[in-house]
This record gives C-alpha cells, sequence and structure tokens, in this order.
C-alpha cells in the first residue's frame, strides 16, 4: 500500500531543509531534554486521519491532499494478537513514517463495559504488558504518541466520577514515560501527548476528573500537551475546548485536534427534506429525508456533479461548507497547535445499517468515496468543499513539514 516514490530531479530550498530533516526523523533520535526538540517540533500542521481503518488509504490520496501527516489509532487488546507491528493501523504509520510522512499513534483503551484496574493489581500488570509491546514497535518510530483516545466516552460513568479514570491513565503515563527514558535516554523522536477531551461545549462534562486530567498534564515535563476531539455543533462551540485547555497547559505546551467535525450538527438536520430544486432537476420524491438520500447514494453512489449540488442546494451545509477551513485557521491563531488531523475516507463503519439514527460521520470525510462515484482517473469522489479547502490550508501553513523528494504544494 506505501509504495515508495522516486523524488523530484531538483528540490527548493525549503524542500531541501525538509529532507535533511526527514533524514534525522528517520534516525529514530532528536536532541531535547527528555525526548523534546523545540527546532523540529510540528506547528500548527493539519494532516489525514484514518482512525483505526487504513483500508484504502492510499499515498496517491494523500499526495492529492498534499498531506503530509497521518494518524491513527490501536485498541490497546490488538496486542494480544501477536506483534503490534503487524496490525493494521501500526502497520501502516510505520510504513508512512519510512516514507518521510510525520506519524501520530493513539493508543485506545476501552473501558466501556468494565471498570479500570487498580493501579498495582495483576489486570494492571497485564495492560502495561501490552503497553510494552506496541511501544517496542513505535517508540522512536512514531513523531507522537497519543495516551488515550476518548477516555471520557471509552469509560464508565462511575470511573470517572470517582477518580479511576485518572489513576489508570497516570499510571500508563508514567509507564511510557519510564519506558521511553530508559530505552532512548533524553534523546528520541517519539512525543507525548494526553488523549482526547470531549463535550468540553457541555459545562457539565467540564468535572474534577477533567481538572485533575489537566493537571496531570500540565505537571508532567515529559508530557508535551493534550489531545481534543470537538465534534460540536458550531465554530462557538469549539472554541470553548481552547478556552477551557489553553490556560491549563504550559507555556511550553501545545495541543492536538486529531478529531473535529460538525457531525452532530448534521444529525439535526439528517430527517430534513431534501432541497425541493434538487428533486425537481432530478425527479426525487420532495418529501424524501435526508437521511434517505444518504443512504441511496450509499447504495448507488452519485456522480460528483450530483453530489456537489445536492450539498450546495442544502442550506444546513451550505452555510457551513468552510468549516474545516475556519475550525483549522481558529486553531492556529492560538499560536498553540501542533498537528490537527481530518478525516481521510468513509470507513465502512460509517456506511453500514445507514439509517436515520445512524451518526452521519460520512459528511465529514475528504473523499466521498461511497457515496460519489471514483473520478474518470479511478481516484475516489471528492468531498464538496471540504477538499478544496484542505489542500488550501496546506499552502497557507508555511511550517509544514516536506515528504522526502518532494516539494510543497
Amino acid at each position: 500500500m506505501w509504495e515508495e516514490r522516486a523524488p523530484k530531479a531538483a528540490l527548493s530550498r525549503r524542500a531541501l531543509f525538509g529532507v535533511l530533516g526527514a533524514a534525522l526523523v528517520a534516525a529514530g533520535c532528536e536532541d531535547g531534554d527528555g525526548g523534546r526538540d523545540e527546532g523540529s517540533a510540528p506547528n500548527g500542521v493539519l494532516g489525514a486521519n484514518f482512525n483505526e481503518d487504513p483500508a484504502g488509504v492510499d499515498p496517491s490520496e494523500l499526495r492529492a491532499l498534499s498531506a503530509s501527516w497521518l494518524r491513527g489509532f490501536i485498541p490497546m487488546r490488538e496486542a494480544d494478537n501477536g506483534d503490534p507491528a503487524n496490525q493494521p493501523a501500526v502497520a501502516a504509520l510505520l510504513k508512512a513514517a519510512e516514507q518521510g510522512y510525520g506519524t501520530i499513534l493513539t493508543l485506545k483503551f476501552p473501558y466501556n463495559h468494565r471498570s479500570f484496574p487498580p493501579p498495582d493489581s495483576p489486570a494492571m500488570a497485564a495492560e502495561l504488558a501490552r503497553l510494552d509491546k506496541v511501544a517496542q514497535a513505535a517508540m522512536g518510530k512514531v513523531n507522537i504518541l497519543v495516551i488515550g483516545n476518548e477516555p471520557f466516552i471509552e469509560s464508565r460513568p462511575p470511573d470517572r466520577a470517582g477518580g479511576a479514570i485518572n489513576a489508570f491513565y497516570e499510571k500508563v503515563a508514567q509507564h511510557i514515560i519510564g519506558y521511553r527514558r530508559e530505552r532512548f535516554g533524553s534523546r528520541c523522536k517519539t512525543r507525548l501527548y494526553m488523549g482526547a477531551l470531549n463535550h468540553l461545549d457541555d459545562p457539565r462534562q467540564r468535572t474534577g476528573s477533567t481538572e485533575r486530567w489537566m493537571a496531570f498534564t500540565r505537571g508532567t515535563r515529559e508530557i508535551e500537551g493534550v489531545d481534543i476531539h470537538p465534534h460540536v455543533v458550531s465554530i462557538e462551540a469549539g472554541r470553548k475546548y481552547l478556552d477551557y485547555v489553553l490556560p491549563r497547559l504550559r507555556d511550553d505546551q501545545k495541543f492536538l485536534a486529531t478529531e473535529f467535525s460538525l457531525m452532530p450538527y448534521w444529525r439535526q438536520h439528517m430527517r430534513d427534506g431534501i432541497p425541493a430544486e434538487f428533486a425537481r432537476r432530478h425527479a426525487m420524491d420532495p418529501d424524501m429525508p435526508v437521511w434517505e438520500l444518504l443512504r441511496n447514494s450509499i447504495r448507488n453512489p452519485l456522480p460528483q456533479a450530483t453530489w456537489n449540488e445536492f450539498l450546495a442546494l442544502s442550506p444546513w451545509f451550505e452555510t457551513r461548507k468552510h468549516y474545516l477551513r475556519n475550525q483549522v485557521q481558529e486553531f492556529r491563531d492560538t499560536g498553540r497547535l501542533a498537528v490537527a488531523t481530518y478525516g481521510v475516507l468513509q470507513a465502512q463503519a460509517m456506511v453500514r445499517d445507514f439509517g436515520p439514527g445512524k451518526p452521519p460521520w460520512l459528511l465529514n470525510s475528504l473523499y466521498a468515496s461511497r457515496t460519489v462515484q471514483p473520478q474518470s482517473d479511478g481516484t475516489p469522489g471528492r468531498s464538496y468543499s471540504w477538499f478544496d479547502d484542505f489542500r488550501a490550508l496546506q499552502r497557507k501553513n508555511d511550517r509544514l513539514p516536506v515528504r522526502t523528494g518532494e516539494t510543497p504544494t
């Protein structure tokens, strides 16, 4: 899937520095205290995200997006099934790293249906053994390791309220810090962040446990910041995440936004009727709800022009079509964004059993790979607006790392 690419014949001065930087990164170690190297820290980067499933994410698609960073996650129990380096998400990131991409691996600990193990229990020892296996596969190879995917969603309410969530993740963080120190000393490529906070736009979700999460992040010098996942109804709601985390970080820390979207807003409009003008042009039932058209497009993908027309004529989408551009700009304007990543493809899980109650994640992806017919060159159908804005945001980021042998576009 990650085939070699021939370098261009000549490189610009900035591209040459990018190539030299990528070569240093490939060595696995950098200068700095505790694995930190301020000179090469990512700053304001926008990359691509495939979550757990890299299937179908091809380098040609990333090149078309000008994407130079890639993020995925591993459910930690996958480490029981052999070498984590062979698990699809980890293998894809390791191969991408070899090709010069910046990489983010998130460690996912699903505890939705069971309690967290006590810090010194045999069950905790088993978790730490899994952690060692993943660290052996990824440490010194990926650029960023995120401790926890969405901890405050992937846990039980009593554990969130009682502090068990904090005790567990603090133990995991200290273990991975010790692992890095023991094997790499003070020089390691891999930076550490605490995992993503959700629902910070809801005051009820800003609790003693989230305060402790941020206090641990701030007080642990080896942690370089925190991840946030603002899936929100508006830019204003997303701003509440920044208002919460930024004052609670050290001045030298940054934040990640490895997932963000307007999915809750799209969900509010799934039972709306399709645009009357669109129905008239295509001889469709004007009473058809949006969710039904989306389900039909999954079964019989639309031509690109028809997909674009549907969304352009839908006020709920057209008025938000530059959300990606505006949200990333707001992240960057803080001066504290390290990396944000956005979904690449419509995954199988997004379209399976699609109906009026299913979250419409499929409207977020950069490629409308399951609702739009392929392009004439065989590449996946593209999203309306997101694709072009993602590319434009790459051109505006002067600090964007350069992939080996390529000039930034």
